[in-house]
């Protein structure tokens, strides 16, 4: 038996802790298009350029009346309804190759070079920036398939919060110093003799080029798994993952405690995910501040979140996963309640909530990721991550298109940041019912010590 088989110095945590330092920095990538292309610059360049096109104060979508500030919530709905229905067949098709990280990478620069193409959207063009969102937003979403289900190959059950949590840590000090950069450049572009819509767009390149650029690290740093536990099904590759696909759906009735965990993550996620979203809109459109100072408090979020993963992490690991993200929830019916009262161009409530929501944003969805990882049987990571991601992109459409529905009927953004307060008590309820032993034990995975 060799070394690394458990020999007589076994080596399996230090290549663990190797491919572990890897894995952290694809966050530290990706998290570049997370948030200064879809948390900040996106959605308020999209309704600037819309508004140009407006006839009305209203674009044409498909045929029908769209107000330019309602827009790109119906994008990301659009968007991410595709991805919930094409990831659960990439999971399968995940399951039955060993070259994960090279899908990762893949999918990785492909997102990255739609992400680019909106540096060309100016003018009156929104649909150009509108088709490559969606186009780049689906990669991410694949990529983090791939990501995610790497994590329990990379990882014992006793790591897994603590790795997942850094994981997430890395991501927002990664995308939190790119973001400082764009901040400075667009919020002094005269500085830098640009218009404040070319400052923009170089910045949406720049997150382009910082995904693709690091990627490369965990690409090179990451081993390939062979695949384990994978049924056997006939026919060619895309056959044999529809098969793959169809029998886990019939297999996911032996895990219910799995699938308890995906409904309440399918709400409280759908929470977070349109905070995120539409807060940069919410700040300029509703608050009245500057693009330029939503800049800067999305950058103190950044910053706070990497601190509040690695708190949360602490906290998981004597209270738990479960009770940490249950604290979370409460935490976040609060903020959504707060924005609702903040008052108009108060700059000190604004901060205040961008700690707040720093402190449980990365915590809450960091603790996600490794507890439902706890729930689910070895050999098929990818395939229930791309329902945990089909569950996220599935229902994010639903989030956001109460948002905007809202907003539209109501003409003001704050009835439609506070109805988001619903997923976060179904999400919570529904998590109260999980048992957490039971899940670990039906999936046939080791049960921590803290759980």
């Amino acid at each position: 038996m060799s070394d690394v088989d458990g020999g007589i110095a076994d080596l399996r945590p230090l290549v663990r802790a190797q491919e572990q330092k890897a894995w952290y920095f694809y966050d530290w990538a990706n998290s570049a298009f997370a948030t200064t292309i879809a948390g900040v610059l996106f959605g308020p360049y999209l309704i600037a350029i819309a508004e140009e096109a407006a006839v009305d104060d209203r674009v044409s979508v498909l045929g029908i009346a769209v107000a330019p500030g309602a827009l790109p919530a119906y994008v990301i709905t659009f968007s991410t309804l595709i991805s919930a229905l094409v990831l659960p067949l990439l999971g399968a098709v995940a399951d039955r190759t060993a070259r994960k990280k090279d899908m990762l990478a893949g999918f990785a620069w492909t997102g990255s070079f739609f992400a680019a193409l909106l540096f060309f959207m100016t003018g009156d063009n929104w649909q150009l920036g509108a088709i490559t969102f969606v186009l780049a937003n689906l990669c991410f979403g694949a990529s983090a398939v791939f990501n995610d289900a790497i994590l329990p190959l990379i990882s014992d059950e006793s790591e897994r919060d603590r790795v997942s949590t850094r994981g997430w840590a890395y991501g927002y000090a990664g995308g939190g110093l790119l973001l400082a950069l764009n901040f400075v450049l667009v919020s002094f572009h005269d500085t830098f003799g640009l218009t404040e819509g070319m400052a923009v767009r170089i910045s949406l390149l720049s997150a382009a080029v910082w995904w693709a650029a690091f990627t490369f690290i965990p690409w090179r740093g990451l081993q390939n798994h062979p695949p384990v536990h994978v049924e056997q099904v006939e026919g060619g590759v895309l056959q044999r993952s529809f098969g793959q696909l169809l029998q886990t759906l019939k297999d996911m009735r032996n895990y219910p405690v799995a699938l308890t965990f995906l409904l309440a993550y399918l709400f409280f996620n759908d929470g977070i995910q349109t905070v995120i979203s539409q807060a940069s809109v919410y700040g300029v459109e509703e608050l009245g501040f500057p693009q330029g100072t939503m800049l800067g408090v999305y950058l103190l979020v950044q910053f706070v979140a990497v601190g509040g993963a690695l708190l949360f992490g602490r906290i998981a690991a004597v209270r738990g996963a479960k009770s940490t993200i249950l604290g979370g929830l409460v935490v976040w019916m609060l903020i959504v309640t707060a924005a609702l009262f903040i008052p108009e161009e108060s700059l000190l409530p604004l901060l205040a909530l961008g700690v707040a929501i720093g402190i449980v944003l990365g915590g809450t969805q960091a603790l996600a990721r490794s507890y439902f990882s706890l729930l689910i049987p070895r050999g098929k990571e990818a395939e229930y991550f791309s329902f945990y991601h089909a569950m996220e992109r599935g229902t994010s459409w639903f989030g956001t298109l109460v948002f905007g529905l809202v907003y539209t009927f109501t003409d003001s953004y704050r009835p439609a940041i506070f109805a988001l307060i619903i997923f976060f008590v179904v999400g919570g309820l529904l998590l109260m019912r999980v048992d957490t032993a039971r899940g670990i034990r039906d999936a046939g995975n080791d049960v921590p010590a803290v759980i």
